[in-house]
């Protein structure tokens, strides 16, 4: 080692400006000199040192790319009638076809158990995918106030089920009168529904808000935001959502937009809607609608996100005829490559 004479007289020689390394000195170091720079010679600029070996005239990234994670739904594998039902089928499938995430319907449930969540999350982490939206059903459009409580106490079940999958947002509904003879009639008839008899739309509103307030209150508790899709009832349109919405005011309650459930004025109601989207639900047709088929721009819809500057998730939901093989995949090209143009 180098001892304390030897570092004193190397000390004062740099600052006299000569270097006083001999070679006994290195020779008790075990190692070569070191390169000494002295007042005649400066070092070489930081650009030019190239630790990581980049490739010449490579340029700084300028950051992710602005467009949107794309998620499917497991509505668009099974949808009341396709043989993939399970949770656990539906999250392969969405994983090999190289989507980021998985939006859970939970209706397609029929085990809530912890085990079986976890595995879920498991499942869908291994491939890379997060878990980002909980789609659930309700009922609060009701003179009954015991028919609403029992739908705020599924709801909130709901968002306690959102909270162990590790779910950020959940999808929830002002629900419908249930006047209509059934759902195929209801879609005939554009979502519209007689009221119950007694009873207007603006009798519905109060019973609708007080009921989601309550929710509301248990989904800041477990840190999921509710969002409130156009979703008939009295979310048939923009302006009965956003309505709901400025009158709860909390950060915990905004929308899910789905763009296939406005029939009429659809990309005004879809601009409308847009700034209070934490999730965007993305309606294909291949084939051919179910109920209805819309002819919907992507492009155009694209455009309307960026100019609110939506981040979040697009969830497909498959809804036509042709097989999910190849309907899928070409729904998830077209979003991706929508979402991403300028």
């Amino acid at each position: 080692m180098i001892s304390r004479r030897q570092f004193v007289q190397a000390s004062t020689g740099l600052a006299a400006g000569a270097v006083l390394m001999t070679n006994v000195q290195a020779d008790e170091a075990h190692e070569a000199a070191p390169i000494v720079y002295t007042q005649a010679s400066d070092p070489p600029a930081p650009e030019t040192i190239n630790p990581h070996y980049e490739r010449p005239g490579l340029k700084p990234d300028s950051g992710r790319k602005l467009t949107n994670p794309i998620g499917v739904s497991t509505y668009s594998y099974w949808g009341y009638r396709r043989e993939y039902k399970t949770i656990e089928q539906c999250i392969a499938l969405a994983g090999e076809q190289g989507f980021d995430a998985v939006e859970i319907l939970e209706k397609q449930m029929d085990r809530t158990d912890d085990a079986y969540l976890q595995m879920l999350k498991r499942e869908a982490f291994v491939r890379g995918m997060t878990l980002s939206g909980l789609s659930t059903h309700q009922h609060f459009l009701s003179p009954d106030p015991e028919f609403r409580k029992k739908n705020i106490e599924i709801t909130k079940n709901s968002i306690h089920l959102a909270y162990k999958l590790g779910i950020p947002t959940m999808r929830i509904n002002t629900g419908r009168w249930l006047t209509s003879e059934n759902f195929d009639v209801l879609m005939k008839n554009k979502g519209i529904e007689p009221s119950i008899e007694g009873y207007t739309e603006e009798d519905g509103f109060p019973w609708v808000i007080d009921s989601i307030a309550e929710c509301v209150k248990t989904a800041q508790e477990c840190g999921v935001v509710l969002g409130l899709e156009n979703h008939w009832g009295l979310g048939r349109t923009a302006a009965g959502v956003i309505r709901i919405i400025e009158a709860i005011k909390s950060p915990w309650l905004r929308a899910t937009l789905d763009t296939g459930c406005f029939l009429e004025n659809v990309y005004e109601q879809i601009e409308a809607l847009a700034p209070y989207a934490v999730l965007v639900q993305a309606k294909t047709y291949f084939g051919g609608g179910n109920w209805y088929t819309l002819n919907l721009d992507y492009y155009k819809i694209a455009e309307i996100l960026r100019k609110t500057n939506y981040r979040g998730y697009i969830s497909l939901e498959f809804e036509g005829a042709e097989d999910i093989s190849t309907a899928i995949p070409r729904s998830l090209a077209l979003l991706r490559d929508a979402m991403a143009a300028k």
